[in-house]
């Protein structure tokens, strides 16, 4: 047996009073698909009573010894009475959850609330317990495979949802496997030994080890799912045909041309003798071996019962290359809702559907398991695609750049293997130096920013990211537009680490870079070459791309090789520059072999000195041949030179890497909680708010209370409906004050006569009182308050939104429209670090003006910075605050001061991104 099974003290199932007779509705949102720790897949959900032959059948197959262990009594058969109470529940005081492959439940989880003594209680008019007693049986063939682990993480979230604090299970000594998935789980727990069985108490409140411990879970089981996708050991193609040029005959010759050594079979209904050499079978079912990998090219209305025979057979993953699916409409959607379900209730992973196919390039694998003709060389670039028609095209231009390939996935409509799941297997695949992405839509936003940060600290991240200037998603993919504008997406990569850049060619150039050459140290930039022209061209580009170039080094065109290896290893061996960029054209005195040996013998001192090498070689793209440095297996490897047709591609693409270094070699940075902060109180103001609605605007004083316990203090601002009130307010608190609207549509427009400023006297406030009031439409129409004048500074604006593909979100620019109008506002997900506030402050381009622009005294930037990290804790704690602005907040030399703050309440969806490890819904 397996340690997956706490247990109750008695010997049968407890007893409980009579469920509520208005019980919840059924629990659908509690359903999940979950990877397992083998990287297989199950469906998840809710027990009930139609469950209970399942149950029946689930139990008759566990050994008496997993029994024992969940009984402390010998307990061979359940009685009725006994399938009836592990089958039905109120899905509040006693819950149940299974796990399902294929229709057959393999495990079980429950929890009863109990009281003080120990005894299940229900939920009354007096309140509820807060603790339950929780217990697993897990079938024997299954442990092992961390189903105990996902059982917990999402018994755990439920519990939670319930009202549920703390979970106690009763454990023998002997089933020490049970205990360790409770202690590896990262929970606050306590444990006692009495009567011969050790009683564990969890604390179910997430920690940041718990929460660290499922995140390391879901990243080995994601990795090993797609791992087992990509590294096969045998692969049927089903829908194999004899007719050369047809889908599934190119796909068997494509296999068997790559030089895959494991078994490869054919599938097609007429059977008969060999394809391509490979046996011919019926179905799927009918193959006598093991395959691992299912590369599917039949009809779209045959896929179903394709899967369903895979899922049969014990395929470990499906290849869908067929196309009649989202694309086409409704119809096809849920044509493809059923393929991924039937697919993961079997274990089985889905690339596609309509999707060009996957390629493994290790000599161990050497797997051509797609469409492509072309085969790329070996290298260590991994790339995803969505786009099947693209995919071709990528792959040809890989081939033509010499550019080799770790790995390479076309996930089509990707319905269930994403972007996301690649980046997991990426982070630590041997094989893989750098990723390439091309994202056509992101189904989980926030999940890809947390990963490709991670990622991004070991491994450079590429994406091209379509639709930056157009709305909507491309057909066939079953996610939400962005509703973020595309320099907040780019806001957001930045702050991931994410490279990424606007053409498919400009990927490949930075790629190029990236796999062959080092990461440079700084920004400063030598110029080598046999043209003044082209170096000064060269100079340029990198001023323009933010980079600080050495004055270019001409060679002339009568230099010989002997002068480019002199002047190479000058500045190669100087500490004044980071980079080097060779220009060279077609010369009058020497031939272009002898200088691109040259070259390459520099490019070997430019590794060891950590300093990347580039060059305009004859406007040559991608790898030539005299600059490569080859493996002993003939494999070009680092050192070797990347080349561009022209200057200015090689310097953008420096420029990206020099810009991904940096942010590489700055500090990660912490999350900062202040300990002057009053969560408590400001979740009970937010309950008290929000109550039972769906979204709640804060008055001025409520807002000001709400921020108060973040340590966030708008200054005072008086409501006045007279000038005796507006003249007693100031002199409460002093002259010189303001006086404006906060009306909505009147805010800050001092061109509308919205905001009177810096008023010092009682006859001035009196007059600019009744001209406003007059041209406002009269007190009630005004709503004029007053407030004390701030010290002059910089206005600029913070806030919080709540974006619904990102989550949370810090905001920062300076205040007024013209920030607005030229887009310059950046963004940051929240959790920031104190590194990212301090990023996001210089990430906007008028940022000079915060640090003594044209001789202006700088402002207290690090007040600013405080500001947005007590903002992006506030939004940690309470999710329910979806908008916050803080316009204008006035940056001082010594300090700021908040003149107006506005807080909205919500009920955000529920995170994808975070909690008990799941799948996501089909696509």
């Amino acid at each position: 047996m397996d340690p997956t099974q706490p247990t109750p003290p008695s010997a049968g199932p407890p007893v409980g009073p009579a469920a509520p007779p208005e019980p919840p509705a059924f629990p659908q949102h509690w359903e999940a698909d979950v990877v397992l720790r083998d990287g297989a897949t199950a469906h998840l959900r809710p027990v009930g009573p139609h469950d209970a032959d399942r149950l029946v059948e689930f139990y008759a197959r566990v050994s008496d010894e997993s029994k024992y262990l969940r009984f402390f009594t010998p307990y061979p058969r359940l009685s009725a009475r006994d399938v009836r109470h592990f089958t039905n529940h109120d899905w509040i005081d006693r819950v149940g959850l299974g796990l399902f492959v294929g229709d057959a439940l393999v495990a079980i989880v429950r929890y009863d609330r109990i009281g003080p003594d120990g005894r299940a209680v229900r939920t009354g008019p007096h309140g509820r317990s807060s603790t339950a007693e929780v217990a697993f049986l897990v079938q024997d063939d299954q442990q092992g495979r961390g189903v105990a682990s996902v059982l917990l993480e999402h018994i755990a979230a439920v519990a939670r949802e319930r009202g549920i604090r703390r979970f106690v299970a009763d454990v023998l000594p002997s089933n020490r496997r049970m205990m360790k998935v409770f202690t590896e789980a990262g929970y606050t727990q306590q444990s006692a030994f009495e009567d011969g069985v050790v009683r564990l108490t969890l604390d179910l409140e997430p920690t940041d080890t718990s929460t660290a411990v499922m995140l390391a879970r879901e990243h080995r089981a994601e990795a090993r799912s797609t791992a087992r996708l990509l590294n096969p050991r045998s692969v049927a193609v089903i829908g194999a045909g004899r007719r050369e040029g047809t889908v599934g005959n190119t796909l068997l010759r494509n296999l068997a041309e790559s030089g895959f050594a494991g078994p490869v079979y054919a599938v097609n209904p007429a059977a008969g003798d060999p394809i391509e050499g490979v046996p011919v079978y019926p179905t799927v079912v009918d193959i006598p071996g093991e395959v691992d990998l299912a590369i599917v090219a039949v009809p779209a209305r045959a896929v179903q019962q394709v899967a369903q025979d895979c899922g049969r057979h014990g395929v470990r993953g499906l290849v869908v290359v067929s196309s009649g699916f989202a694309e086409t409409g409704p119809e096809g959607r849920e044509r493809q809702r059923r393929l991924v379900r039937t697919a993961r209730s079997h274990g089985m992973r889905v690339i596609g559907p309509n999707c060009l196919g996957v390629l493994n390039t290790d000599p161990e694998v050497s797997v051509n398991a797609s469409l492509s003709p072309r085969m790329p060389r070996r290298g260590r670039v991994g790339m995803f695609a969505q786009s099947g028609a693209l995919g071709i095209a990528i792959l040809e231009s890989t081939v033509n750049r010499g550019i080799g390939l770790s790995t390479f996935v076309s996930a089509g409509n990707r319905a269930d293997v994403s972007g996301n799941d690649l980046l997991q297997y990426w982070e630590d695949d041997p094989a893989t130096d750098v990723v390439l992405l091309h994202l056509e839509s992101l189904g989980n936003p926030r999940k890809f920013t947390r990963l490709a940060r991670r990622v991004s600290r070991r491994k450079p991240v590429v994406v091209v990211k379509s639709l930056r200037h157009a709305e909507g998603v491309p057909l066939g993919h079953a996610t939400r537009a962005l509703s973020l504008p595309d320099q907040a997406v780019d806001s957001l990569f930045r702050q991931a680490g994410v490279i990424r850049v606007p053409t498919v060619a400009e990927m490949f150039d930075v790629a190029q870079l990236l796999a062959y050459q080092p990461l440079p140290a700084g920004d400063r930039v030598a110029i080598v070459g046999n043209s003044d022209s082209l170096g000064l061209l060269t100079q340029d580009a990198c001023t323009s791309a933010g980079l600080d170039p050495l004055r270019p080094i001409d060679l002339t065109t009568s230099a010989t090789a002997e002068d480019f290896r002199k002047a190479l290893g000058d500045v190669l061996a100087s500490p004044d520059s980071d980079a080097v960029v060779v220009v060279f054209i077609p010369p009058l005195t020497t031939s272009g072999q002898e200088v691109a040996s040259v070259i390459a013998e520099m490019a070997e001192r430019a590794v060891t000195a950590g300093k990347p090498l580039v060059a305009t070689y004859l406007a040559h793209e991608g790898l030539p041949d005299q600059l490569r440095r080859l493996d002993p297996d003939g494999v070009p490897a680092p050192g070797s030179v990347p080349s561009y047709p022209a200057p200015e591609n090689a310097v953008r693409a420096l420029s990206e890497v020099v810009r991904y270094a940096a942010w590489r070699r700055r500090p990660a940075g912490e999350v900062v909680e202040f300990e002057d902060v009053d969560a408590d109180t400001a979740r009970g103001l937010v309950r008290a708010r929000l109550g039972a609605a769906d979204a709640a605007g804060l008055s001025p004083a409520e807002a000001a209370e709400l921020l108060g316990c973040y340590g966030i203090h708008p200054s005072p601002a008086v409501r006045v409906d007279s000038e005796d009130a507006t003249v007693a307010a100031a002199e409460q608190m002093g002259y010189p004050v303001v006086l404006k609207t906060i009306a909505e549509h009147l805010r800050h427009r001092v061109d509308l006569d919205g905001v009177r400023l810096d008023l010092g006297t009682e006859a001035g406030l009196r007059r600019a009182f009744r001209r406003m009031s007059t041209r406002l439409g009269g007190p009630d129409q005004a709503r004029l308050v007053v407030q004390r004048m701030a010290p002059r500074g910089v206005a600029t604006m913070v806030g919080l939104t709540y974006d619904e593909s990102f989550g949370a979100l810090l905001r920062f620019g300076l205040a007024g429209p013209a920030s607005e109008l030229l887009g310059d506002v950046a963004h940051r997900v929240v959790p920031a670090t104190d590194q990212d506030v301090a990023d996001l402050v210089r990430d906007i381009r008028a940022a000079p003006v915060l640090f003594g622009y044209r001789g202006a005294p700088p402002v207290d930037v690090g007040a600013l910075e405080e500001l947005l990290l007590r903002l992006s804790q506030l939004a940690e704690d309470l999710p329910q605050v979806t908008s916050v602005v803080l316009d204008p907040v006035v940056a001082t030399g010594e300090g700021l001061t908040v003149l107006d703050a506005r807080v909205r309440l919500s009920r955000p969806p529920l995170r994808t991104d975070l909690g008990p490890r799941s799948m996501g819904n089909p696509r």
